[in-house]
């Protein structure tokens, strides 16, 4: 008898308002081991953000819930789609490169 691990209703809710605050939003689901899932969530307009969850059929099912597509990976014309906001291109630029 398995049990399933219930989907977290303020992963749900920050899915949705998201997808709301965006005109939409598509999903991109990352397995990152025993930390469970991130969620990289692409708005219509071009902003993005993450979600974390336990694990990954979790995530797929806040997805469900929420309303929001979830893609089999990061095709270009979800990529090209993004725009990282200029706080971002700010914090890359203080990044030193790894040798």
């Amino acid at each position: 008898m398995t049990v399933e691990a219930p989907v977290p209703g303020n992963l749900v809710a920050g899915l949705r308002s998201f997808a709301g605050d965006h005109g939409g939003a598509t999903a991109v689901i990352e397995y990152i081991g025993r930390r469970g899932a991130r969620i990289v969530l692409v708005g219509e307009d071009g902003v993005w953000a993450d979600q974390f969850a336990p694990a990954t059929d979790i995530a797929r099912e806040a997805c469900a819930k929420a309303g929001v597509a979830v893609e089999n990976g990061w095709e270009r014309e979800l990529m090209d789609h993004m725009r990282p906001s200029n706080d971002l291109w700010r914090t890359m630029a203080r990044r030193p490169l790894s040798k």
